[in-house]
């Protein structure tokens, strides 16, 4: 695996509503941190119990299930998009209603050793994939969503994404 280092996205990289995330994310390797992060998710989620991951903290939050799902589609998607920007795919790409992912997502019926196994495949791609990039590649933009994202932002978001959800589980479940 490569050991180059993109740095952090600039600001002109990527919307704007996504630096609540980029901004969670600590210096160092991306790839590293993502892979390690992960690590750190599945630790916590085995305290979770089957009652535990059901409860919403209200009627209109998601379930632990429901957002351990919403973070593999996210990952997926985000994942899809820097794959066909660093090849220099500059077609633009659709957006993506994820609340309509979670809703037919089906993640109230499976378990977290599940969907934690089903992560853990999703990030194992997604490291081996960004872990082989040039810089160049890491540099590369494209649309989505109507905005132009670099493949660099798009990593970082994944990173931070995880990390939002997981202080929310942290705080509030």
């Amino acid at each position: 695996m490569s050991l180059f280092t993109p740095g952090r996205p600039n600001a002109d990289e990527y919307l704007a509503y996504y630096g609540q995330y980029i901004q969670l994310v600590p210096d160092g390797n991306i790839v590293e941190i993502l892979g390690n992060q992960f690590a750190d998710t599945h630790q916590y989620t085995l305290s979770f119990d089957e009652f535990r991951v059901t409860q919403r903290p209200t009627p209109s939050d998601w379930s632990i299930l429901q957002v351990l799902g919403h973070l593999i589609d996210t990952e997926r998607v985000m994942a899809y998009r820097a794959l066909r920007f660093a090849r220099g795919d500059t077609r633009p790409l659709a957006g993506v209603e994820f609340d309509g992912y979670v809703q037919t997502g089906g993640f109230e019926t499976r378990e977290v050793a599940s969907l934690m196994g089903e992560f853990a495949a999703v990030r194992a791609s997604t490291v081996l994939m960004l872990g082989h990039l040039d810089d160049a590649a890491w540099r590369r933009r494209g649309i989505a969503d109507g905005n132009e994202i670099s493949v660099r932002a798009l990593a970082y978001i994944i990173a931070g994404h995880e990390l939002h959800h997981m202080a929310d589980f942290k705080a509030r479940y």
